[in-house]
């Protein structure tokens, strides 16, 4: 998957390849450390020396995944300025980076699943890898023709990465042939995310903008994303009232 680099890099990359070969032949839970060190052809020490443990070893597979879907939209991002086209665009790059894996996709869903686990795109441990992917979302709508809402424009990225792992839960499930149905879907999809910031733009529309945002600080309540701007997670809100710790203005904080 890497090639070049230092040789710790090219060991590195060396032990991801070999995890995902063995997650692909025996499913995630029957690989071991073990059995991926012996097919990396490395100790068991040096492993466990790049990747303290299995699911460490996941993320770096999110981080590398994550740059070949960046290096896929290099290009299309560069040149293309019409927003439904970029969010096709960046949704087919990913299923097609993603395209091997998914035989065993499945499999890693169903520990990402779980809301404790370090592999949920939601967990501490996938901040870096969720910070850049809500961050590319944010280069689609800033290097777009599309003028979002100045009270939404904080929190459009977000919603965009929120609802693209709707489209991620949609491609697990997808089994017709190459995802076809999954390619199909972010073709309906990406159309009604370009009408809905134009909707919102809209004198009738604009007073219901603190509902929308008051709808992902909900999300944020339940989800690791974001928890720190709310400042009471336990806060029941009256209707109308304001979200707990809401940011108005000025950049938002890093998870």
């Amino acid at each position: 998957m890497t090639d070049g680099g230092s040789k710790g890099e090219r060991t590195r990359a060396a032990i991801i390849d070999a995890a995902l070969v063995l997650f692909r032949e025996n499913g995630y839970d029957a690989t071991t450390m073990r059995g991926i060190a012996a097919a990396a052809d490395v100790s068991v020490g040096n492993a466990y020396y790049y990747f303290e443990s299995k699911e460490q070893l996941i993320q770096g597979v999110y981080e590398t995944t994550q740059a070949t879907h960046a290096d896929l939209v290099a290009d299309l991002l560069q040149r293309e300025t019409d927003l439904e086209r970029r969010i096709i665009g960046v949704g087919d790059a990913w299923f097609d980076a993603m395209a091997p894996y998914h035989a065993f996709a499945s499999k890693f869903f169903k520990h990402a699943a779980e809301p404790t686990s370090p592999l949920s795109p939601f967990s501490p441990d996938s901040t870096p890898t969720r910070e850049r992917a809500i961050d590319l979302w944010r280069r689609v709508l800033a290097g777009s023709d599309t003028k979002v809402p100045k009270k939404l424009a904080e929190e459009v990225p977000e919603m965009l990465w929120l609802l693209f792992m709707v489209l991620v839960l949609f491609w697990v499930y997808d089994q017709t042939p190459g995802q076809a149905a999954s390619h199909r879907m972010v073709r309906r999809v990406a159309p009604l995310v370009v009408r809905a910031i134009a909707l919102a733009r809209l004198p009738v529309v604009r007073g219901m903008l603190d509902d929308i945002i008051a709808v992902v600080d909900e999300v944020r309540l339940v989800f690791a994303t974001g928890l720190n701007h709310v400042s009471d997670p336990t806060a029941t809100l009256t209707p109308g009232a304001p979200v707990p710790g809401r940011r108005r203005s000025g950049p938002r904080p890093r998870a």
